[in-house]
């Protein structure tokens, strides 16, 4: 007999996991290991990776760690290869890898570092679902894409032109993917965090020309009205657990906002 009481929500299921190593990615492997998934989790590095795997196999579950890059076709062709011959299905791809990416007035942003952004987060979604549909049309499964209150609710970040194009993109995709797959069973969907403690500010570039382009704005004392602060990639990861579970069943192109209320203050 199982030593886990409850009955696990994942049990007997595999998930695919990008940007797996921290933050979100992480605590969405350790929440949907908890509820008996099998993982792939993907990533640029590999240690990272191992040491969420042995955080996850402690709940019971089988894990791998897959370095490769989103935004490099053969690269997330070889990973469900992993994934495959590991598990023999896959039954949800969590897209939640991406970048902030060079903050500029679009002025001064060059063409690579407007393409890097959009590289990494649009086209790096548009690759990991493409190389999931013939997994997953096998028996149905669930798509999660991280998008972002940026580019959907809100547009005062100033020189947030290309992460806000990226995250309105994949938001469109989801939708666009929701109706083209649901004949096969497969649910798309989106989630749109607010600010998260999460590390994503070590991919942020900031360029001295932004001082230029900001408008002052004024926000009432305190912009994540919820909770006072950030919300924290544990509570990300209960919101992308139930969109990956049969209680989220009927749900499938829908973007759901996860902020605290912050994005009604700064829309």
């Amino acid at each position: 007999m199982s030593r886990y009481s409850h009955a696990r929500r994942l049990e007997g299921k595999a998930a695919l996991i990008t940007g797996a190593g921290s933050g979100i990615g992480r605590a969405s492997a350790i929440r949907f290991a908890q509820e008996g998934a099998n993982l792939v989790l993907l990533g640029r590095e590999l240690e990272p990776l191992e040491a969420v795997c042995r955080e996850a196999e402690a709940f019971g579950v089988q894990s791998i760690a897959v370095q490769a890059d989103i935004a490099d076709e053969q690269s997330l062709e070889e990973a469900y290869r992993s994934a495959i011959y590991t598990f023999g299905q896959l039954d949800i791809v969590f897209a939640n890898a991406g970048i902030n990416g060079t903050i500029s007035p679009i002025e001064h942003m060059s063409k690579e570092e407007w393409e890097t952004t959009i590289n990494i987060n649009l086209t790096g979604t548009f690759l990991t679902v493409k190389q999931a549909i013939p997994h997953l049309k096998e028996k149905g499964g669930s798509v999660i894409i991280n998008s972002s209150i940026n580019g959907n609710r809100v547009f005062s970040n100033f020189g947030f032109s290309a992460y806000s194009s990226s995250k309105a993109g994949v938001s469109a995709f989801a939708r666009m993917a929701a109706l083209e797959l649901a004949e096969f069973g497969i649910r798309v969907n989106a989630i749109c965090p607010g600010a998260i403690s999460t590390n994503i500010d070590e991919s942020t570039k900031p360029k001295p020309e932004l001082e230029e382009i900001r408008i002052p704005v004024e926000f009432p004392e305190g912009d994540q009205p919820l909770e006072n602060g950030p919300g924290k990639p544990e509570q990300v990861a209960n919101l992308v657990l139930f969109l990956a579970s049969d209680e989220a069943s009927h749900i499938t192109g829908t973007s759901v906002y996860i902020d605290g209320a912050e994005s009604l203050l700064r829309g």
